[in-house]
């Protein structure tokens, strides 16, 4: 599985993003391209801050997907999006655009940062699986709008 800490994988994101236009459509869901951009950067956040979550996640949640978090299967079209990372207004391409890459280049950085703390939803993950968890959720949308 590829890992955003991975110097060739974090080119190759950033080289996706580059092929993005504010004119890109999607091919499922519901999202504009704008809205997608400032979606992606709340997972980086995550892990960027390392901050502790505030509640325990449901353990069924995390025992149903977390592996699926950061395995090699590509996740499915239309998956529920978390209410906190719900665009609900549209989003300015360039400066999300711009937003996006600052962070990935930000979290790409950390790729030697010894101590993360849980996933609020997910729980604890390996420094490994936080770089393949962010790549796999980039990878999604970017392919969602076809780059």
């Amino acid at each position: 599985m590829k890992s955003l800490f991975e110097s060739e994988t974090y080119q190759e994101i950033l080289a996706r993003i580059d092929r993005l236009g504010e004119t890109s459509e999607r091919q499922w869901g519901k999202m504009t391209v704008g809205q997608m951009l400032w979606h992606c950067q709340i997972p980086l956040k995550l892990g960027i801050k390392n901050k502790m979550p505030r509640k325990k996640a449901n353990p069924l949640i995390k025992w149903f997907y977390k592996k699926s978090l950061y395995n090699d299967r590509p996740w499915r079209k239309n998956l529920p999006t978390p209410t906190v990372a719900r665009a609900k207004e549209e989003k300015d391409f360039k400066s999300e655009k711009d937003l996006l890459k600052e962070m990935i280049t930000e979290f790409h950085l950390l790729k030697d940062r010894k101590e993360w703390n849980p996933h609020p939803i997910f729980g604890t993950f390996t420094p490994q699986q936080w770089g393949q968890f962010e790549y796999k959720h980039l990878d999604h949308h970017l392919r969602q709008f076809g780059v």
